[in-house]
C-alpha cells in the first residue's frame, strides 16, 4: 500500500515576491514579524511564569488570568516598539528571500526564453 507525498504548500506571496517588493508586501511583511514577535515572546513568558517559587499566596485563577492578559499586552507592546529586535531579523530575513526568488524567478524565465545569453 502506498501513500502519496503530501503536497507542498503553495509559496507565500510575501515570500515568493509575485509583484516585486511593493510597499504593500511590506506593510504585510512589516505587519506579520511584529505578529511573530509577539507571539514569541507570550511563549517566552508562558514558560518563565512555569515557575514555581512555592508563593501559594498569589496562584489563583483570577491572577493567573491576569498575569496572561499582563504578560499578553506586554508581548504586543514590546514587538509594536521594536524593543527585542525579533520582528527586525524576521523582516530582514524573509526580504532577502523575497529579493532571492524574485531574481531566480527572473533568471531562469531569462533563461527559458533565450534572453539570459
Amino acid at each position: 500500500m502506498s501513500t502519496a507525498a503530501p503536497s507542498p504548500l503553495p509559496p507565500s506571496p510575501i515570500v515568493a515576491g509575485n509583484a516585486g517588493n511593493t510597499a504593500g508586501n511590506k506593510a504585510t511583511l512589516h505587519a506579520a514579524a511584529q505578529k511573530f514577535e509577539a507571539m514569541m515572546v507570550r511563549q517566552m513568558l508562558a514558560e518563565a511564569r512555569k515557575t514555581d517559587f512555592g508563593d501559594k499566596l498569589m496562584s489563583n485563577e483570577g491572577t493567573q488570568t491576569f498575569r496572561e492578559m499582563q504578560d499578553s499586552r506586554f508581548a504586543d507592546a514590546a514587538a509594536k516598539t521594536g524593543s527585542l529586535g525579533f520582528a527586525k531579523m524576521i523582516e530582514a530575513q524573509l526580504s532577502r528571500q523575497s529579493h532571492t526568488g524574485t531574481t531566480q524567478s527572473t533568471a531562469s524565465a531569462a533563461s527559458a526564453t533565450g534572453k539570459g545569453r
